[in-house]
């Protein structure tokens, strides 16, 4: 009897975990006597038992993509950082600074501290290391103004929409800047108050909604509506 995991450990569908007379949990199946992943979730043994833990309010990272997170914890030469995943991502000085960094005559804690929220862009990734981040180009770093709410990962191309519809009605008809982490976690920057409100509510309807036909449109005539404008 063989494990090909460790407790805890990501896994995505088609993964081999266990080879042996393993009992089947949740999220897997059995070929032969190999026990494969159907989920990407985390890796369970539990009384002879495999099971995936599947991780639908997970953000599983990919290389360069945009998220948003908090930073939960200073280091002698980097931060850690939440970014919804299973693991904290870590964000080193030289990818925030772009330039090398002296711990004996700087602190980290002048540029980020615990309870910062930024911008940051996935570097590098697999499922043996954590996450590393880099605030590298523009449009990254600390996050100084605006509003941040949380939706599930798996519902962020739903509020993207097919080629940017959805994302880019929102910004039209709400006047507001809108960041979208694909780690769920959306910033929003609007003129007025109500506007931001209201885009609010829509992001989240979107999420509830996110199986329904048409959603583009109703949102569009939801916020038209709720701004007076008519249908």
């Amino acid at each position: 009897m063989t494990l090909f995991f460790n407790k805890r450990d990501l896994v995505v569908p088609g993964d081999l975990l266990a080879e042996g007379d393993y009992e089947l949990g949740e999220n897997v199946y059995r070929i032969g006597d190999k026990i494969y992943a159907t989920r990407v979730g985390l890796f369970e043994l539990k009384d002879s038992k495999v099971s995936v833990i599947a991780l639908n309010s997970f953000y599983v990272p990919k290389p360069g993509d945009v998220v948003i997170g908090d930073v939960v914890d200073i280091g002698v030469g980097s931060w850690a950082v939440d970014i919804r995943a299973p693991r904290l991502a870590i964000l080193r000085a030289v990818d925030a600074l772009g330039k090398p960094f002296r711990p004996d005559k700087q602190e980290l804690s002048r540029f980020l501290t615990v309870g910062d929220t930024i911008i940051a862009k996935v570097k590098a990734y697999d499922r043996t290391r954590s996450p590393l981040l880099t605030l590298s180009e523009p449009g990254l770093g600390k996050v100084t103004s605006g509003r941040i709410v949380r939706i599930t990962p798996s519902k962020v191309p739903r509020l993207i929409g097919r080629k940017g519809s959805m994302i880019s009605m929102l910004k039209r008809e709400t006047g507001c800047k809108i960041v979208i982490g694909m780690n769920g976690v959306v910033l929003v920057r609007c003129k007025r108050p109500e506007d931001e409100e209201l885009l609010v509510e829509a992001i989240e309807k979107i999420e509830r909604e996110s199986h329904v036909e048409g959603l583009t449109d109703r949102i569009a005539m939801m916020i038209r509506r709720r701004k007076g404008l008519g249908a």
